[in-house]
């Protein structure tokens, strides 16, 4: 698991949207649909409910989003201080 699979998934869960995640990002929507998909693989859970598009996150996708934003949120900290203090 990378922090940036931990990144695209925080923006389609926070935007409920695969093609809102990517734009935001600037990456193509296929690359967000793939990076989700390769984290539910690697992690043996399903993330997302799906129906043509997000209409909601699973338990286990709700438990990741937050663990993701505190883990998102600790390395722009990590990042911003060593800028500051570099």
């Amino acid at each position: 698991m990378e922090l940036r699979q931990l990144e695209i998934f925080a923006a389609v869960a926070k935007y409920k949207s695969f093609s809102e995640a990517a734009r935001r990002l600037y990456i193509s929507h296929s690359t967000t649909c793939r990076t989700v998909s390769a984290l539910e693989e690697e992690l043996g859970v399903q993330l997302v409910v799906r129906d043509n598009r997000v209409t909601g996150l699973t338990p286990d996708g709700e438990r990741l989003y937050e663990m993701a934003r505190t883990l998102l949120d600790m390395a722009k900290n990590i990042e911003e201080t060593m800028q500051n203090d570099g």
